[in-house]
């Protein structure tokens, strides 16, 4: 939570976390939930603790400081680190708190190398390698040097190979996937050949309910977690029926006023009312992370019927179509995220509607003040 000085409020329900956790388990051998970003915004050691409790035994943090918190949270769990150890202060800790961390270049496991040494202990690693997002890792042809380099290592152990699939979540784009797939198998063999014993781990969330081929040895399930659908409006989507959101996002409404015609609203005078109208003014703007890029696009969940966006999103004050909802009055609970009742705003409409994916909504909106259900 980072945002503290307004009325929006992000409901996250637990027992819906735990509900996907399950369904996750059935579908895959051994998921590792990945709570990293606070959780995408669902917040660490809450989700933390009620997955521990469910029994999940290996957690995933992004960045080294964020695994300290998580090692913090639940000591008994193995804590992976996904972006590993960036500055000296990160290797220390990942050396001193027993923090697993992806590594994906020689310079990363020399370091580590000196600051176990200095610690007096032995680290575990996960080799990372990049198959195909051009991004964090070690080359695929680098499979027998990372070893050779291993091998003249004291206190360094690699004890899980990795990669990232780029397109997992599109079925367009299965084709990349299974090759991707393909290169780690050539780079997981070429490890194992060398006396490594290392745990294989690709798949994430798309990858766990669209290719159990690409399953491994250990799941690194993320957006489901959470609710989010990977193959939303996808020829797939089927697949990940029964995911349920977790998060839920609310403000009130501060004023409800009637316009006449050719009134028009909010900045800019980008709508006009057609005709005399109810407006509903809510406490939320792009201050607390509701993009302005959903003026007049979104909708908002009141006493259980949609209210369209009127005009442009303000800082902290958006407008609402009030025609549907005669009996809404000021103080009244409005769902920007969710709600009760068929009607209910999902965020994978929020992210269409908004120009992104779910993960942003999450990540965004749950810097809002959270409460916590169950």
């Amino acid at each position: 939570m980072s945002i503290w000085y307004n009325h929006v409020r992000a409901g996250i329900r637990l027992h819906a976390l735990v509900d996907n956790f399950r369904l996750i388990r059935a579908r895959a051998a051994n998921p590792a939930p990945i709570i990293k970003s606070d959780a995408y915004g669902h917040g660490l050691p809450q989700v933390a603790r009620a997955l521990f409790e469910a029994g999940a035994r290996t957690l995933a943090a992004g960045t080294v400081g964020e695994a300290a918190v998580l090692k913090d949270t639940v000591p008994e769990a193995e804590v992976i680190s996904l972006l590993g150890p960036l500055d000296a202060a990160d290797y220390e800790c990942v050396c001193e708190r027993d923090i697993v961390a992806f590594v994906g270049s020689t310079e990363q496991l020399l370091l580590l190398e000196e600051a176990a040494g200095r610690v007096g202990t032995t680290v575990r690693v996960a080799l990372k390698f990049d198959t195909g997002m051009a991004r964090l890792g070690f080359d695929a042809v680098e499979a027998a040097g990372v070893a050779d380099t291993l091998d003249g290592l004291e206190h360094v152990r690699a004890t899980m190979v990795c990669s990232h699939l780029a397109t997992a979540d599109d079925p367009e784009q299965a084709g990349y996937a299974r090759e991707q797939g393909e290169k780690f198998e050539r780079i997981v063999g070429t490890l194992h050949a060398r006396g490594l014993d290392v745990r294989a781990s690709l798949a994430n969330s798309g990858a766990i309910f669209g290719h159990p081929g690409l399953h491994h040895d250990l799941q690194r399930p993320g957006i489901a977690l959470y609710g989010g659908n990977p193959f939303f409006g996808t020829a797939w989507e089927e697949k990940g029926r029964g995911l349920r959101q977790a998060m839920q996002v609310s403000s009130r409404l501060v004023q409800v006023r009637t316009i006449a015609a050719g009134q028009s609203v909010s900045y800019g005078r980008t709508f006009t009312a057609p005709a005399g109208m109810r407006v509903g003014i809510v406490a939320v703007g792009y201050a607390d992370n509701y993009s302005r890029g959903l003026s007049a696009k979104a909708q908002m969940l009141l006493h259980g019927r949609r209210v369209p966006v009127l005009g442009r999103v303000c800082m902290q004050l958006t407008a609402v179509d009030l025609t549907g909802v005669p009996e809404a009055a000021v103080g009244d609970e409005v769902f920007l995220l969710g709600g009760a009742g068929p009607q209910s705003i999902s965020a994978d409409e929020l992210a269409a509607w908004w120009g992104t994916i779910t993960y942003e909504v999450f990540c965004l909106l749950g810097q809002n003040p959270r409460t916590y259900v169950d």
